[in-house]
């Protein structure tokens, strides 16, 4: 991870420098954790040992102290998200009391697959991300979501995405929000209309492929975005502990 990035990561993530530990051998560092912290838990964002230095137990004594320093300072949940394919991570958290809580799922979309056809009556208009905090929409009825899309991230990247809402009157019914790298960062829909909102959104960009990572089966239903043109691309695990002292 490049400086810059790491800096940013501060800001966007709220990588918490106290919560950050390194492991040494003898004069050596051979292992590393970085931790985000926020008043619901802490996010292992990342974690590695050295190629030369794995099985001999650095990474259970990494997260093992970052548990006994929660325990205290607190608080006192731990999350971390495993990509499915990194067996060694998600041994190393199964071995370290970690429980596996729910499959976030990448998709993809493909806007050949996403035809939505006519769209009459319906309002679009442009929305930021202090828009939807000023209507309430932001608040605590948030969908579950996995930590780079929460709102404390939502808030701190706000400059750097676009949105789109469907707006009748009264209220904001349906919203997208994204990047410039065409990846959705959140998609509600307010009204039951079979996704009817959220296609039209969708076409609204003029992009032909969006990229939704790490989506929460609370979130939003798969099923509704098969409807919507997405596929599943892969997928992280969600692993969940209690800070302990021993």
């Amino acid at each position: 991870m490049a400086p810059e990035a790491f800096k940013r990561s501060i800001r966007d993530l709220q990588v918490w420098c106290s919560s950050c530990m390194v492991a040494f051998s003898g004069p050596d560092p051979v292992g590393v954790l970085i931790g985000a912290k926020r008043p619901s838990g802490t996010l292992v964002h990342k974690i590695a040992v050295h190629p030369d230095h794995r099985r001999q137990g650095h990474g259970r004594h990494l997260l093992a102290s970052l548990g006994s320093k929660l325990a205290i300072l607190g608080p006192p949940r731990i999350v971390a998200e495993v990509p499915e394919t990194l067996v060694p991570a998600r041994e190393l958290f199964g071995a370290s009391g970690y429980v596996e809580e729910a499959r976030l799922t990448d998709y993809v979309s493909d806007r050949e697959a996403n035809d939505v056809g006519e769209a009459a009556g319906m309002f679009v208009m442009p929305v930021t991300i202090d828009d939807l905090a000023a209507n309430g929409l932001l608040g605590e009825d948030h969908p579950q979501v996995c930590w780079q899309r929460s709102v404390e991230t939502l808030t701190a990247r706000k400059d750097d995405i676009a949105g789109l809402a469907v707006a009748s009157d009264e209220r904001i019914e349906a919203y997208l929000l994204y990047t410039r790298t065409a990846e959705i960062v959140s998609l509600r829909s307010f009204i039951e209309d079979g996704g009817a909102r959220l296609k039209h959104l969708l076409s609204r960009p003029g992009l032909r492929t969006f990229r939704f990572p790490k989506v929460h089966p609370a979130e939003i239903s798969q099923q509704l975005l098969e409807t919507l043109g997405f596929r599943p691309a892969g997928g992280h695990l969600l692993y969940a502990a209690r800070a302990r002292s021993d």
